[in-house]
């Protein structure tokens, strides 16, 4: 049984944003769709996804507000594959228990960046079975939903929770994890860099145990090889889906490599291992993905800031449709080659409740 908590809706305006702003991909979707859910205003969406090879709405991003639209009783217009326009009317919040199937190896993380700010304003616990892709391209890993993003947000003062049931790794899919959504209270929060040890998992289904192992002591090697120690754990399974990939973390920073065709499994191990070496190297707080990740749960706590090496067109694109929904703005300060980003200004009014 589905229980709805809120009476009636608080929203009073329609939120237009243009789909193919900055990097005009689906975060656009996402993020617009967790902050009209929030602040219970209705948004349209126009010229989605315009500058891609194929413009318009994908499978994932139909399920995405689809699930919206189940837990929010939103009225929507236009909700269809290739539609390039979007309007997204919630009637409230409902707490309860949901199943949604991605299809195929469609990212279980992206569908949750458009479902997790729903935290903020439900007064009841939102369970999801989501079935889909856990590793997959163009997208975090579980992993690192579970050991870099989660933490920083539970600092922050969120109650979510995941278990992954078991992988799902493209084409074929088939992972399934079930994620919980509590009763939420943002704070404010300064993100800083924490002294730790980078820590991870290698990982595979229906491939020679060689594969992780090989992942494993690859970057493993390459970590020790500038000073950096490790524990990399290992996970050979079969699941329904074929695959392979590692991800490496350390307090907010994470890296995330995944195997291919033709790709072999040292050299996956490497590419995991460069890339959280550079993070490191810097003097950041948060990755560069952890970065445009974090921007809508700042606007919602008003407040809060981080370091980052690197402001990517992600990151900018999402401080945009945010200072659309909400009453702030950001700032970007570059100084010695690192970039703080911040809220400039608030202003007192609530999110509704």
């Amino acid at each position: 049984m589905r229980l709805r908590i809120d009476k009636k809706r608080c929203g009073n305006k329609m939120i237009t944003i243009d789909g193919s702003y900055g990097e005009g991909g689906g975060q656009i979707i996402r993020t617009g769709i967790a902050l009209s859910i929030v602040t219970k205003n209705d948004v349209t969406i126009h010229n989605i996804r315009s500058n891609r090879p194929k413009p318009g709405l994908k499978a994932q991003h139909l399920n995405a507000v689809k699930t919206a639209a189940a837990m929010t009783k939103a009225k929507v217009i236009g909700l269809k594959p290739g539609s390039t326009e979007l309007t997204f009317k919630p009637q409230g919040i409902y707490s309860g228990y949901y199943e949604v199937d991605i299809g195929t190896a469609g990212s279980i993380t992206l569908l949750l960046q458009c479902l997790m700010p729903a935290a903020v304003i439900t007064t009841g616990s939102i369970i999801l079975d989501i079935t889909g892709g856990t590793d997959v391209a163009w997208s975090p890993p579980v992993d690192y939903l579970s050991n870099v993003l989660l933490p920083v947000l539970t600092a922050m003062g969120m109650d979510c929770n995941i278990q992954v049931i078991k992988r799902g790794y493209y084409p074929r899919g088939g992972g399934k994890v079930r994620f919980e959504i509590n009763p939420s209270k943002l704070r404010i929060k300064d993100i800083e860099r924490e002294p730790c040890t980078i820590k991870g998992i290698s990982h595979c289904s229906n491939l020679p145990e060689h594969v992780v192992q090989n992942q494993e002591q690859s970057a493993r090697i390459a970590l020790e090889h500038v000073g950096y120690s490790s524990s990399i754990d290992m996970e050979s399974s079969h699941f329904p889906s074929t695959g392979s990939g590692i991800t490496l973390w350390c307090g907010h920073i994470g890296s995330a490599a995944l195997g291919r065709k033709g790709l072999p499994a040292k050299k996956v191990g490497r590419i995991a291992a460069n890339e959280i070496i550079k993070e490191l190297d810097s003097c950041a707080s948060v990755d560069v993905y952890l970065g445009d990740q974090l921007i809508p749960y700042l606007g919602l706590a008003r407040g809060g800031s981080f370091c980052v090496r690197e402001v990517s067109g992600h990151t900018r694109t999402n401080i945009w449709v945010v200072e659309q929904f909400l009453d702030v703005k950001f700032n970007i300060e570059e100084r010695d080659g690192i970039y703080r980003i911040s809220l400039l200004s608030t202003n007192s009014k609530k999110i509704h409740q």
